[in-house]
């Protein structure tokens, strides 16, 4: 499970997805974020669905490596969906008890589920196609105009990046401390979920002193390079947009309007 998670990792490549600004890949995925809570109706998401998978597909990136990120929050889909289907009033199909679902609690859940895995779909390929480094210049960049008011911009984008890039190795580390465990004969299915949850303390403390070491470690990597910090730093390679990066941005655009255009026109479902 702990292996499934592909937040944060890079999938190495050379497609033209891979090959553009990493500003552009922030903005489109900020975008698409935007753009699945402009619509409202399910013809708005087979839409967004579709320019999804055409991304996808252009990126090279396996859809089975993509999907395999849905696992580790599959728990909390579920979740929601359940919350949505009991909890909305209306026309009543089934009722049990207190339990009842209703025509609008369906047709929310349904709504709500498809934005969630569209949500962490679209999110999870900005790490996967786009280098640490290069995501953090990007949102350095971006970001550029706030530091003439004092903003440590590239301090903040920086922060971000390492958090990014440091949830996979958390996550390799925790998985290799909970089969030291096992192997020790520690037990994390068995009881109630309390006891469950207090078998969990064996892993914590020994993952908090390695996240420790892991950063001490950095810090004195990043001493021994001479950093300190942005200002008067230098780049080997300046980021600037080309032809294919101008022509996704108007695409960008000209996507945004589609979605604008939908929700105006099209009935919403909710």
């Amino acid at each position: 499970m702990i292996r499934d998670i592909t937040l944060g990792q890079y999938y190495a490549g050379e497609s033209l997805i891979h090959r553009l600004d990493p500003r552009v890949k922030i903005i489109a995925t900020l975008l698409f974020i935007v753009e699945l809570f402009i619509v409202n109706n399910f013809i708005g998401f087979a839409v967004c669905a579709a320019a999804l998978a055409v991304y996808v597909k252009v990126s090279k990136v396996p859809l089975s490596f993509i999907l395999r990120g849905l696992k580790p929050i599959l728990l909390i889909i579920i979740f929601t969906f359940c919350l949505n289907i009991f909890m909305i009033d209306g026309r009543i199909i089934w009722q049990l008890g207190f339990l009842k679902i209703t025509v609008e609690g369906l047709l929310t859940a349904v709504f709500m589920g498809i934005r969630l895995v569209l949500l962490i779909i679209g999110s999870s390929l900005l790490t996967l196609t786009t280098k640490p480094i290069s995501l953090t210049d990007g949102i350095e960049r971006l970001l550029g105009p706030l530091a003439r008011i004092g903003v440590p911009t590239h301090e903040i984008a920086m922060m971000m990046s390492i958090a990014l890039r440091f949830i996979p190795t958390l996550l390799e580390e925790t998985d290799k401390i909970m089969k030291a465990q096992q192997a020790r004969g520690a037990d994390f299915e068995s009881g109630n979920l309390l006891a469950r949850a207090k078998s969990l303390i064996p892993i914590l403390v020994p993952l908090f002193v390695s996240a420790f070491r892991i950063a001490q470690d950095l810090a004195m990597a990043m001493e021994a390079r001479c950093y300190r910090g942005g200002k008067g730093r230098t780049r080997m390679h300046e980021m600037r947009f080309r032809g294919n990066d101008y022509a996704a941005l108007m695409i960008l655009v000209l996507f945004l309007g589609v979605t604008i255009f939908m929700r105006m026109q099209l009935p919403s479902v909710l």
